[in-house]
């Protein structure tokens, strides 16, 4: 069994250095997945309620607690807040219904999903979240008030944000009674988004690291997208100086970035891959040539959003 070393937040908890992603993980197979991955030693789950699978997330948790394999206070349960539901007196209630989903008491880490809020538009469609997005002008240092409130109803340990840049990571900071602990964002070897991260870092929050391989499902890939190639040579000549696949290269080089990777599997054996990464180091120059890929090429963009309030990844640097 492997399990991920512990980070420490700016409030004194811990979270587990890698963990499992869920997003697209299809009913049926994600809670196989999850009571697989516990079994091995994974504590660290990234969901949504955005993703659909909240329920069944829950069902595999609970199992395994009532087995005696994991008790609930060595788990990291981590949800989002969906856009549809800024208003500050949305979250709180939004927050619980998660939580009724997951059938527990408590979030270790409750996300404001993205900085961008938008009005109800049909079913919540976890392929496309975006279609048809309707933006309203809500201010998100409002629905930060309302997160605070998840903590001071005691419904969620901590909150942190995803997808801000950084002048709205500073704003939130500026105007917050509790401070986020995690921003996260995707960062990828065509990502690295070392920027960023070092301003993040130096505010003492920490960063998680979605879709690592560069979200290869996504249903909106285009040709011409930028694409991470895990057969790249590169990639896979590193590998095989570690004994190491080229997956678990990128995760390696994420961590050693000082970031929490959260790569997405339901397969059992890339799900005990992709946890095995704690037992070998890159070098400064596998690094370097790691870092070569870097070519901002967000696989992420939600280019449906653009031109709406709090859209992140324009008119800024990073």
């Amino acid at each position: 069994m492997v399990k991920a070393p512990l980070v420490t937040l700016n409030n004194g908890l811990t979270c587990p250095q890698l963990g499992l992603g869920t997003w697209l993980s299809a009913l049926g197979e994600v809670q196989r997945a999850v009571k697989h991955a516990i079994d091995i030693g994974y504590r660290h789950f990234d969901c949504a309620m955005l993703y659909g699978n909240e329920k069944e997330i829950g069902e595999g948790i609970r199992e395994k607690i009532a087995d005696g394999t994991v008790k609930r206070e060595e788990l990291f349960i981590v949800t989002k807040l969906w856009n549809t539901f800024h208003e500050r007196e949305k979250v709180v209630p939004t927050c619980k219904k998660s939580l009724e989903n997951f059938g527990l008491d408590y979030l270790d880490l409750y996300l404001i999903h993205w900085p961008v809020a938008q009005k109800i538009h049909g079913e919540l469609d976890i392929h496309l979240p975006f279609k048809g997005a309707v933006g309203i002008d809500y201010d998100y240092v409002d629905t930060w008030k309302g997160m605070e409130g998840c903590v001071q109803q005691g419904i969620a340990k901590s909150i942190g944000l995803s997808n801000f840049n950084s002048k709205q990571v500073e704003r939130v900071l500026q105007n917050a009674t509790i401070k986020p602990v995690m921003n996260q964002i995707e960062v990828t070897p065509n990502l690295n988004q070392r920027k960023l991260i070092k301003f993040c870092m130096d505010r003492d929050v920490k960063i998680t690291a979605y879709s690592p391989f560069g979200s290869p499902a996504r249903p909106w890939a285009k040709p011409g997208d930028p694409v991470l190639k895990l057969d790249d040579p590169k990639l896979v000549n590193i590998g095989k100086k570690y004994e190491k696949t080229a997956c678990q290269v990128i995760l390696r080089y994420l961590i050693q970035l000082g970031v929490i990777p959260i790569p997405k599997s339901s397969n059992p054996g890339r799900i005990e891959q992709n946890i095995d990464v704690f037992d070998f180091k890159l070098s400064d120059e596998d690094m370097k040539i790691v870092d070569s890929f870097n070519c901002n090429g967000r696989a992420v963009h939600a280019e449906e959003l653009k031109g709406l309030p709090h859209y992140p990844f324009e008119g800024v640097e990073f």
